[in-house]
């Protein structure tokens, strides 16, 4: 009982407090994005609000699970996890529930659970059991690959459910692979392949192969280095232009048509305000009739009048927006700023690798959520799907973000005593 009140006196109490006002800040707007005067009780259980509900006190339940578990067995674990999630996300592709185009859940009664969400934090256990292994460096080409293989297998398995946006996220992870050490060329790398991959959609091919031939003679003549760096350039040179035409393949055969028509939409080659746009157009507009104090709660017109789709799930930030306008959306974004920062606290005080690790995969985690959410809904980013954490509505969301944040809190708990 004594260990119990001192790994209970470590918990990191701002975290979870800043959990508490997210979760309840997400079900009070997702009453709003749903109500109606027929159904007005919050505790109305045919409601997503009232089903919400249950999925946050089941979420509690989680939380003491996880605080009264021995912080050493997550790491012992972790593989074993990591396993049982490629195997769920295996299983979803056969036996799951196809819910809007997409196989992703597996049906359980009147309740569908969504592997790809319990994935994350498998993935990030998996991972973190990998780093801080003995004689693990990132800057060593085979560490380098296998800690890759552990990211990117889940993804490829989402994939063809298909669920691009949460295969996506896993690429947040190759932040934590930076911050043990890999060279910040392979961040470059990747993001020079998905500007290429933009422009290839815009520009025709001719265009992109005299842009990439004059930046390669420029960086060859500027630099002026030995011969062996010029057939580097040349080597690179000729994989972009191979990547390049690879683009509309992959773009026209391994994307459905409603990614394809929103990709568009964002680059301007299509406008579909009241098709595959709707969405978009219809929250934009419901966060700039907010303005500066929004219209109160219960009050917003395109949410009363359900104008936005989707609203209190991926679209719930334009509640937010409409109803609290541009100073509760600041107030919202910058609770999470706010948690992304201590996060990073958080994760550089520990003493053990293990943790570190994966409080880096817990902060590239939800922020890639964070931001990627708010970019869909403001349309500076296409509609891949993914939830806002902790505040959207869905059961598996809010299991899979509260679980991976609370191993966390367990671990920086156990610093003290966690090898």
């Amino acid at each position: 009982m004594r260990e119990n009140r001192s790994i209970f006196a470590n918990i990191d109490w701002f975290l979870v407090l800043l959990y508490i006002l997210l979760v309840l800040m997400g079900w009070g707007n997702i009453y709003a994005a749903v109500f109606n005067e027929e159904n007005s009780s919050i505790f109305d259980m045919s409601q997503e609000y009232g089903r919400q509900l249950i999925w946050i006190l089941s979420s509690l339940f989680l939380v003491v699970i996880i605080l009264f578990t021995d912080g050493k067995v997550f790491q012992a674990l972790a593989y074993p996890i990591y396993f049982i999630s490629l195997l769920s996300l295996l299983g979803v592709l056969l036996f799951g529930k196809e819910v809007a185009g997409a196989r992703s859940w597996f049906a359980i009664g009147s309740f569908s659970l969504q592997p790809s969400e319990f994935a994350k934090f498998a993935t990030s256990l998996a991972l973190a059991r990998y780093i801080s292994s003995d004689n693990i460096s990132m800057k060593r080409w085979g560490h380098r690959v296998s800690a890759l293989l552990f990211i990117f297998v889940p993804a490829l398995l989402i994939i063809p459910q298909p669920d691009p946006g949460s295969a996506l996220v896993y690429s947040a992870l190759l932040l934590v692979l930076y911050r043990e050490g890999l060279s910040g060329n392979y961040i470059f790398l990747g993001l020079s392949l998905a500007v290429l991959f933009i422009l290839s959609l815009v520009f025709d091919k001719l265009s992109i192969v005299i842009g990439l031939s004059v930046i390669s003679i420029l960086v060859i003549i500027i630099t002026r280095k030995a011969k062996g760096f010029y057939w580097r350039i040349l080597a690179l040179l000729s994989v972009a232009i191979m990547f390049s035409y690879s683009v509309d393949y992959a773009f026209n055969n391994v994307l459905e048509d409603r990614h394809r028509n929103r990709i568009n939409i964002l680059l301007g080659k299509a406008h579909d305000p009241k098709g595959i746009g709707y969405n978009t157009n219809q929250s934009m507009i419901a966060i700039g009739s907010g303005g500066l104090q929004g219209k109160g709660f219960l009050q917003g017109t395109q949410t009363k009048f359900d104008f936005v789709p989707e609203q209190s799930t991926d679209f719930i930030f334009c509640t937010v927006g409409e109803e609290w306008g541009f100073i509760g959306s600041s107030v919202l974004i910058l609770l999470f700023v706010v948690l992304f920062f201590r996060l990073v606290q958080v994760a550089e005080r520990q003493k053990s690798l293990f943790s570190r690790v994966y409080g880096y995969c817990v902060v590239s985690i939800l922020f890639f959520h964070f931001a990627v959410n708010i970019a869909m809904t403001i349309g500076l980013a296409p509609v891949i799907g993914i939830p806002l954490p902790f505040f959207s509505y869905g059961g598996s969301s809010l299991w899979g973000f509260t679980v991976l944040l609370f191993i966390f809190i367990k671990l920086d708990a156990y610093r003290l005593q966690i090898l």
